[in-house]
Order: structure tokens, then sequence, then C-alpha cells
């Protein structure tokens, strides 16, 4: 599996934020995280990337305990809250970036013009990251995380702050990240974007898994995926 919770609890102090929560993705598979408001969803991030530690149970990142650095190599993370250094340039960013990836040279500036393509932000390489509007940082964020072509993408509300076309441009981009062979989590509110890019869902509630499985088991005969979603939350 590229990611694993086996049986996972995260308490703070008197609160259980996750209850024996079990997940998995496998290669090439797309998770859709679902849940109300704080059913655990970023706390499982947090779990995922090393960030806080299980009170019980086990996570593993493409094998590796979150506390190995290696498990990290080949991951992207794109926050729901992205902090950017307000005078640095979006080239400048996706530079430091990209170096972190372990790329350099003439293959890094390559790389970042073409993410700087994708993305449609060709024409803002050297705009300051504080001049940009929320859904033009959106855009940084997601260039940064496509650096390199990683092999699992953690994505957090990945579509806050963009405008339709924005929407539709980061559904092909996890699409074609899929088409390419990358595992990807999105955690969203935006289910039908959950249900356009996923083949796999997991629905929390209250630190608990409500539903979990391949996105067309999950449905019933008519459904769609809020259907579904308010169906196990209600349960």
């Amino acid at each position: 599996m590229v990611l694993e919770l086996a049986t996972v609890s995260k308490r703070y102090g008197g609160r259980t934020a996750l209850d024996r929560v079990s997940l998995a993705i496998p290669p090439g598979a797309a998770l859709g995280l679902l849940g109300p408001n704080g059913a655990g969803k970023t706390t499982t991030l947090r779990l995922l990337l090393g960030f806080t530690r299980p009170s019980e149970g086990q996570v593993r990142l493409r094998g590796l305990p979150p506390s190995d650095p290696a498990s990290r190599l080949g991951v992207a993370y794109l926050p729901e809250r992205l902090a950017l250094p307000a005078r640095m340039s979006v080239h400048g960013f996706l530079r430091f970036h990209g170096t972190l990836a372990g790329l350099a040279g003439a293959a890094l500036l390559r790389e970042i013009d073409a993410v700087l393509e994708r993305t449609g932000l060709a024409g803002r390489a050297e705009d300051r990251l504080g001049g940009l509007s929320k859904g033009l940082k959106q855009r940084v964020g997601f260039a940064q995380a496509l650096l390199g072509e990683p092999a699992l993408l953690l994505l957090d509300e990945p579509t806050s702050g963009l405008d339709p076309l924005g929407v539709r441009d980061a559904r092909d981009w996890i699409l074609s990240a899929r088409a390419r062979g990358a595992s990807v989590l999105v955690s969203s509110h935006v289910l039908s974007e959950v249900e356009r890019t996923c083949d796999h869902v997991a629905i929390l509630n209250e630190g608990r898994v409500a539903a979990q499985g391949p996105l067309g088991e999950l449905l019933k005969p008519g459904e769609s995926l809020e259907d579904a979603f308010v169906r196990c939350v209600r349960a």
C-alpha cells in the first residue's frame, strides 16, 4: 500500500480525534477523504505527514513510518491554508521546492517552466507571492505539488479559492497525475469533484470510519456521492 493507517487512534487530552481508524490506498488509486467539520480529516493528514504521532496503531507512508524522512520521498502535499513567503517570487518559490524534491540544474529549470505553463502561471513567474489573489496562490500551491511528478499527492481542499475554470483545471491535474500512475488522497468538502476524480472513498464521522470502499460499491443505485455521504453520516 502507498499509505496505510492500521487501527489508529489519536487523542488530544480528553478529546478523541480519531478512534481505531484503518485506511489504505493501493498504488495508482485515488482516495476521497470525506467527513463533516471535526470528523478527523486534518488529523489523518497530520499523522501521515509526521506532524503528530498516533496514540495507538500504526501509520505507514510508502511502507515506512512518517518519522522516517525517506517516507516523504516522492510525496507532495498541498495544505488547505497556504502560507507563502510574501516577498519571494513565484519562480523562486518553485525553485526552492524543486530543490527539496531533489531536482537541480537544467532539469529543475525545465520542470519549473513546465509546471508554470501547466498551471497557467507562465506570465506570473516573477510576480511576488504576496501580491497574488487567493486563486493564483492556490495555483502556485498546485504547481509546487506537481513538481517532479510525485508518486503520491496529498491534497487538502485542493479547489479552495479557485474559480470555476480553476476547479476544472485542478480536476485535470489530478486526473493527469492518476493517468501516469500516481496515487492521490483528496480531502475535500466538494463532493462533486471527489466523485469525478476519485475511485475510492472513505467517510469519517466523529473520528470513526462511517464507510469506505471503491466508489462504485459505496453508492446505492441512483445515489450521488452527496446522497451516500448524508446517508452514512446520519446513520
